[in-house]
């Protein structure tokens, strides 16, 4: 395991340590990553005694301008060293009360400190001190565990979840980070604990909501939250988009597999978390806007523009930002529709400009969304698809070079429609402005001023108004 210590730090944590005749250990996350093969940059290191007295004698024998942040409360400190932070607390054991996962924490020693970790492979410890350092310490087969892809609690997994409830969401998300299984009686615990998490905050609930959308392969974590009922108690939106209904022989797809699919697809471009989550929420209204004629079968009309309208109030309950973020998601679910439909039909450059226009800077998100919003079980159907929204693509590259309407303000200002007719600001203005801006669009005139001048001219004589004596 001396592998793993292979960073200067750790021989002055030791020296240190040796030195205050201190059991120190590094353990947790840092090394579980580390025998993965995981980049990793906290370390946590738990001492028999004061976290707070190691951590700023160890930041004075680095450099004694190191700023030690001290959390009392807590019995931790931490500071920041090259591109590592290191966070030092004394072993402790916990308990907890029913009405809170806030635990009660007395000191204790190393077993105790391994016995609160969530999964056995988070409860791995390196020793640090002279007589045993880069000595692992496993006392619940965690490297076992690590090596067979299996995320297990070290302890009885009801109580493990009883007492904090957040260790469910994380099992999950260390499944989907990792692609490892949730050991079977652990598994059954956390659809018997569902009900746990009414006493998390929707922020700590959210942190690990994000970690699962930005994992290699969110739909694992998606797929066991709805498994295991967590889903549900949460985000029950999402849930309603399960289920596939016949009628008349005829089917549509299973909506909330075609969303995680989505989402799968958008990470293999990007881990943009707020365009994972546009993603996730582009077709949530569909259960909403669901009907059926034997004329079409199964149709969805307005889930676009009902789901951008739904956006607000999942903000709101899950504390996510009500500011630029949130009508970037709106737009992308508002337009999710826009390429799709292009790419089924003839390509029209009007159409084309117009997606541009809407979409600003934000198109290139946006076809991301939609090339990841193309799904079928059929080979031929999805390559077709495909191979037609690549047309799509080639012709908002070359409208945008040829026409640059992205994010395009008309060129000519409502100030200069008023001193050319002398007029008063009104709604003519508005009307005029709003015309040569369709009209560029159209594709009726360039998008340059001496075009854009002379239409004003010819509008504003269909108007009824005559040219300002100068």
């Amino acid at each position: 395991m001396k592998k793993c210590l292979n960073n200067k730090i750790f021989k002055i944590i030791s020296d240190v340590a040796d030195k205050n005749k201190l059991p120190t250990f590094v353990i947790g996350g840092f090394v579980r990553d580390c025998l993965l093969k995981r980049p990793s940059k906290d370390i946590d290191v738990v001492t028999e005694g004061s976290g707070i007295k190691l951590a700023e004698e160890v930041a004075r024998e680095i450099n004694p301008s190191i700023k030690v942040s001290v959390f009392k409360n807590f019995g931790t400190a931490m500071f920041k060293y090259d591109d590592l932070e290191i966070e030092f607390v004394g072993t402790r054991k916990e308990s907890y009360r029913k009405s809170s996962r806030k635990p009660i924490v007395e000191d204790g020693s190393l077993e105790d400190d391994q016995k609160r970790r969530d999964f056995t492979m988070n409860a791995l410890a390196i020793g640090l001190n002279r007589s045993n350092y880069g000595q692992l310490i496993d006392p619940f087969d965690g490297i076992d565990d690590l090596k067979n892809g299996i995320i297990r609690t070290p302890l009885n997994p009801n109580t493990t979840f009883s007492d904090d409830p957040l260790r469910m969401f994380r099992a999950i998300r260390f499944a989907s980070q990792l692609n490892f299984n949730i050991e079977e009686e652990t598994y059954a615990e956390i659809r018997k604990n569902k009900y746990r998490i009414n006493i998390l905050s929707k922020e700590r609930i959210l942190e690990e909501v994000n970690k699962i959308l930005q994992s290699p392969k969110p739909s694992i974590g998606f797929k066991c939250l709805d498994d295991t009922g967590l889903l549900e108690e949460f985000f029950p939106e999402l849930t309603r988009l399960k289920g596939v209904e016949t009628k008349k022989g005829r089917k549509h797809k299973d909506n909330f597999l075609h969303t995680v699919e989505v989402v799968d697809n958008i990470r293999k471009s990007t881990d943009n978390l707020w365009l994972l989550w546009a993603g996730l929420l582009h077709d949530i209204a569909k259960p909403k806007t669901k009907r059926f004629s034997e004329e079409v079968g199964w149709t969805f009309h307005g889930h676009d523009r009902l789901g951008a309208k739904m956006i607000p109030s999942i903000f709101k309950r899950f504390k996510l930002p009500l500011n630029d973020k949130m009508k970037y998601i709106q737009k992308l679910i508002q337009l999710h529709l826009r390429p799709i439909v292009l790419s089924q039909d003839e390509v029209t450059d009007s159409a084309v400009r117009r997606l541009l226009f809407e979409a600003g800077d934000d198109i290139d998100d946006l076809m991301i969304l939609c090339r990841a919003d193309i799904t079928s079980k059929n080979e031929y159907t999805l390559k077709k698809h495909l191979k037609n929204f690549k047309l799509v693509e080639q012709k908002l590259v070359e409208i945008e070079e040829k026409d640059a309407v992205r994010n395009f303000q008309p060129p000519i200002s409502g100030e200069e429609i008023i001193k050319t007719f002398g007029i008063k600001p009104c709604k003519l203005v508005g009307d005029i402005k709003n015309a040569i801006k369709e009209a560029i669009l159209d594709g009726e005139i360039k998008n340059n001023y001496q075009e854009a001048h002379g239409f004003m001219l010819k509008k504003g004589k269909e108007l009824g108004l005559s040219l300002k004596n100068t």
